[in-house]
């Protein structure tokens, strides 16, 4: 779509997050000089709290899903983009991690991880029953309105950051096309 006879690039991502949004969009942000990013919220089909495999499952549910409600309803865009995250163990201790996947409208598909971060054991039971952000809660109190990596990290890393680092990696295939295929 050109405004201006500059040309609009678009881009879906699979979520209504505002966090996940703005995080995608400053990650596209570092590639593309106009684009936008519009959120669609579309089923993961996994549980809440993803464990190991299903981090993965639910991201690829999430692209596909996004995928099929864009044909049906008409919607063109130049990227695809979908975010789920998780607890694994599978790196021999649990850590919190989040997959992503980002499609363009040639077939390029990528997949890249974010960093993870480790979380006691002690935690995990209530984690699978409650989530992450409800022992986050817990373990740090309710007063305050960082998230969770920034009270890990001491403010020095919050969750838009950790969301835009996870989708930049993915862009590494994307950006270079055929170079890296």
């Amino acid at each position: 779509m050109a405004i201006g006879g500059i040309l609009l690039m678009k881009a879906i991502i699979a979520t209504s997050n505002r966090v996940k949004i703005e995080g995608a969009q400053k990650a596209l942000n570092h590639y593309y000089d106009n684009i936008e990013v519009k959120g669609i919220n579309v089923s993961s089909e996994v549980s809440e709290q993803p464990i190991n495999e299903e981090i993965y499952i639910g991201v690829k549910n999430r692209i596909n899903n996004l995928k099929k409600y864009c044909k049906q309803n008409n919607i063109e865009t130049d990227l695809y983009l979908a975010i789920e995250s998780g607890i694994t163990n599978q790196l021999g201790e649990w850590q919190v991690l989040s997959i992503a996947i980002i499609e363009n409208n040639l077939g390029i598909s990528s997949v890249s991880t974010s960093a993870s971060f480790p979380v006691p054991e002690k935690y995990i039971n209530k984690i699978i029953e409650n989530g992450v952000g409800s022992v986050m809660k817990e373990v740090f109190g309710n007063n305050t309105n960082q998230s969770g990596i920034e009270l890990l990290t001491k403010g020095v890393f919050n969750r838009i950051d950790l969301i835009e680092e996870t989708f930049i990696m993915g862009l590494v295939k994307i950006i270079h096309g055929n170079k890296w295929n």
